[in-house]
């Protein structure tokens, strides 16, 4: 065979190796902006959390913690050479990576502490640029008892603004979400309003503002919509002192109505199903719940007119 036809039979038979995956690709249906967060499987491997997204037709997963780390800095398969391999996985099936879900919380007042979160919240934000993630989430948290609010405010305030700084030559943004003593959109608004950067925003737990803030969805997002970039959706059911998380659409929260506000006022982000079973282990199991939040809120958002990715 000469130099020129071995050639042409290269190009030919590399275009031919070529074209199943083109064809793939091109047959791979659009998908919804839905995500789930690894919280609520906390038993799947991380081959295990991206089989099932494709196959139960989700477009994104949000990392928080795999096979019990919760340190993602830690997960073998975002760590050195394994973390090119998962970009190419994740690129292979049409996968976003949301967000990553760090511990890290900002009310801590010993400087100590206070430095130690702030670190953690740095690792972060490096993987996440190595991952070419957007968004790093940090709670803001607690307000520690006998401790005037203001105080705590300006405290968890100096350390977004820090990470706001860290996070801008990195391309990412940090999300205070709405968790644990930040429910109320006027706290949240303030923080947000104080910070003041490109690269500090919110992620909207539309269960919590709406359980433990008593705020209607419309509320909510007419006074911080503006910055909110991801979102956390969960329904629940009161028991006795506490809640029950249920699936989604046979609770109590206004789930639909949630997605019904984000969708009127142009949210572009993804409607992040956050189903805490690691933390309450008798709650259904992510086979029963994943897919069922597909179909449900698939059905909404068609409903809605929201474009598909």
């Amino acid at each position: 065979m000469t130099t020129v036809a071995r050639r042409s039979f290269l190009a030919t038979l590399g275009a031919g190796l070529a074209a199943p995956a083109i064809l793939r690709a091109q047959a791979r249906p659009k998908r919804h902006r839905i995500s789930f967060s690894t919280l609520g499987c906390p038993k799947w491997t991380w081959k295990q959390v991206l089989e099932q997204a494709d196959k139960m037709g989700y477009a994104g997963i949000e990392i928080r913690g795999v096979m019990g780390e919760m340190d993602l800095t830690k997960v073998p398969e975002l760590q050195g050479s394994r973390l090119a391999e998962t970009k190419k996985d994740l690129a292979a099936l049409g996968l976003v990576v949301t967000d990553l879900g760090a511990s890290a919380h900002m009310h801590e007042k010993d400087p100590a502490a206070h430095e130690k979160q702030l670190d953690e919240a740095r690792r972060f934000i490096d993987l996440a640029q190595h991952l070419g993630v957007k968004y790093v989430r940090v709670f803001g948290d607690s307000i520690p008892k006998g401790e005037p609010k203001e105080e705590v405010l300006k405290r968890v305030e100096d350390g977004f603004r820090k990470l706001a700084e860290y996070a801008k030559p990195e391309g990412v943004t940090v999300l205070i979400e709405s968790h644990g003593d930040f429910t109320k959109s006027v706290d949240l608004q303030e923080i947000l309003t104080r910070v003041a950067s490109d690269h500090f925003a919110l992620l909207w737990d539309a269960h919590h503002t709406y359980v433990a803030g008593n705020e209607k969805p419309a509320d909510t997002y007419a006074r911080i919509g503006k910055w909110m970039r991801h979102t956390h959706l969960k329904d629940s059911v009161p028991a006795g002192d506490d809640r029950r998380y249920v699936l989604t659409g046979t609770g109590q929260v206004p789930v639909k109505e949630q997605v019904r506000v984000l969708a009127k006022g142009g949210y572009a982000g993804f409607y992040s199903f956050e189903w805490e079973k690691g933390w309450h282990p008798e709650i259904e199991e992510p086979e029963v719940a994943f897919p069922h939040y597909a179909k449900v809120m698939s059905g909404w958002l068609d409903e809605l007119g929201v474009k598909l990715l």
